[in-house]
């Protein structure tokens, strides 16, 4: 197809094909922005050129202790420049980058050292047990640890390992970068949460993370010359990308090791940060800060939110306090965000506020590098995009991983039908957006009638009481199950969990409101998502 009758001497060649990577960002910024600021974290502020030969040195670095292209390189780390650095030093010299959750418990980061087959890893030294504890029990020959202090944040070098700087200044500021001869080689292995066993490892292209930086300047109407700062943690699906297309834009990539509310606010106003993305959680802290922890700003601050449905409360709050929130959907299998709620102004410029706030909670349409994404039923049919039918949400397109890393049944389970299963129950509106019923494991159904948490958790987040809840499925003699909720409140706030279920009964079906509330901290990720297998585990203790 499209080819012409004759094609002779049309080949591919170096002057007219090259393999699509987001390294090449970071090579051309040296060239055309080698003076502007490239990363920021307390006293350490760095230009793309002092940036870019960094990053050359630890590639450099990496190739002296035996790393070869396909070499493992993990990092256990929180935002701090060094990895920063990871994402653009490793694929350097032709290793895969993997990024580890740092809040992992001791026998799951063994698991990945072993599973993965990490050669080095980069430890902050506050994690530096947590690596040690994981390398004693491996199974396979354990990383060479190299210790990443930071003493800015009250943790100091241990002294028992090669520091960073230390590693660093081994490395050749020149290095000529080994750049991806196929678009399809490994740049990235992720590894899911495993809540329900063991994680598997999610392996990216270079080819489906050069698309979604280019994606993600479009969808997030990106000036050159943007400030964002990095609150999503850069292990999480290498932080939905940015840190790899911040340099395309000569942007400026803010560090931020610890999340709090003053230190979102003291970086808007200090750094003139315009740019960053929260789950929701995030935004409930911005909302809820005491006065105190704000300080002033003039310009609009795009944020983009996602993990978990946002409640159209707190979308209302953020717009009335100069923050435009968009909702975006995406998982560690589509290197992040792949949807996003595109606001369409001739449509929508007469809703109410309250009507602005429900659209603005719906998970949208495919981002400019996606080829599909829809929902369907479990014959792989379109569902009737009608508002109200249930369906799976399906996804086609170039960000999409390759698969599931040293397993091939899981991978193909995943892209049964040509199309990546994501698991998440969804509608689909007349208009073509997708909102989020629910995750397919969090459906209660209650006397043969299906009762969607999310619908229940947008309910009582409009209380005035309160700050952060779930719902989740509680086992119930009569009814089979029944809706519990977990509920956190807005501080110097008081109610009680019969006017909860009162409130809830006067915006929702009685079948759908909740019949015990428990007021308690919900447990959470490191990405702020709620560990609603955790909260299960509760309300079946309760039933």
């Amino acid at each position: 197809m499209g080819w012409m009758d004759d094609e002779t001497g049309l080949d591919k060649t170096p002057a007219n094909f090259v393999p699509l990577t987001p390294l090449s960002h970071l090579q051309r910024a040296v060239k055309v922005f080698p003076t502007r600021i490239a990363v920021v974290y307390n006293n350490h502020r760095v230009n793309y050129a002092e940036y870019h030969a960094r990053c050359s040195q630890l590639a450099s670095a990496l190739v002296s202790v035996g790393i070869k292209p396909g070499s493992v390189v993990a990092t256990i780390l929180p935002n701090v420049p060094a990895q920063a650095e990871a994402h653009f030093g490793v694929p350097a010299c032709g290793a895969v980058l993997n990024t580890i959750n740092t809040r992992l418990d001791v026998d799951t980061v063994s698991y990945i050292f072993d599973h993965g087959e990490a050669k080095v890893v980069l430890v902050d030294s506050q994690f530096l047990p947590l690596a040690e504890s994981a390398c004693a029990q491996m199974g396979k020959k354990a990383p060479l640890i190299i210790e990443v202090p930071d003493s800015s944040a009250g943790f100091e070098s241990s002294g028992k390992y090669r520091s960073y700087e230390q590693f660093l200044s081994s490395g050749d500021k020149n290095f000529k970068w080994l750049m991806p001869q196929d678009e399809w080689e490994s740049l990235a292995l992720n590894y899911t949460s495993g809540t329900t066993g063991r994680p598997k490892g999610v392996v990216y292209h270079h080819r489906g993370a050069y698309l979604m930086t280019m994606g993600t300047v479009v969808s997030w109407r990106m000036q050159i010359f943007p400030v964002f700062l990095t609150i999503v943690p850069l292990f999480h699906c290498n932080g939905w990308n940015h840190t790899w297309l911040m340099p395309m834009v000569g942007g400026k990539l803010v560090c931020c090791r610890e999340i709090s509310a003053a230190a979102i606010y003291n970086a808007i106003s200090e750094e003139k940060v315009a740019f960053f993305g929260g789950a929701p959680i995030v935004l409930n802290l911005i909302v809820n800060a005491d006065q105190q922890e704000r300080k002033p700003f003039e310009h609009k601050i795009e944020v983009f939110t996602a993990g978990a449905p946002p409640a159209p409360a707190t979308l209302d709050k953020m717009e009335k306090l100069g923050f435009n929130v968009t909702q975006v959907y995406g998982l560690t299998e589509t290197y992040g965000h792949v949807t996003e709620c595109l606001w369409q102004d001739n449509d929508w410029a007469s809703v109410t506020d309250e009507e602005r706030a429900t659209i603005k909670a719906r998970q949208g349409v495919a981002m400019p590098m996606m080829e599909d994404i829809t929902v369907m039923d479990e014959e792989m049919g379109q569902t009737p995009i009608d508002s109200a039918t249930h369906g799976e949400i399906m996804i086609r397109g170039n960000s999409v991983m390759k698969g599931y890393y040293k397993n091939k049944e899981a991978t193909n389970s995943a892209f049964k039908g040509g199309y990546f299963h994501s698991g998440d129950i969804a509608i689909q509106h007349p208009d073509s957006y997708i909102q989020i019923a629910d995750r397919a494991k969090d459906i209660i159904i209650s006397g043969g009638e299906n009762i969607s948490s999310v619908e229940v958790e947008g309910v009582l987040m409009a209380h005035e009481s309160v700050s952060l809840c779930a719902v989740v499925a509680m086992p119930d003699e009569k009814w089979g199950e029944v809706p519990c909720a977990f509920v956190e409140l807005l501080p110097k706030t008081v109610t009680s969990e019969d006017a909860l279920i009162d409130f809830s009964r006067s915006k929702i079906a009685g079948f759908k409101c909740p019949k015990k509330i428990i007021f308690c901290e919900l447990p959470k990720t490191s990405t702020g998502k709620i560990q609603k297998f955790e909260l299960r585990k509760v309300a079946k203790e309760l039933s």
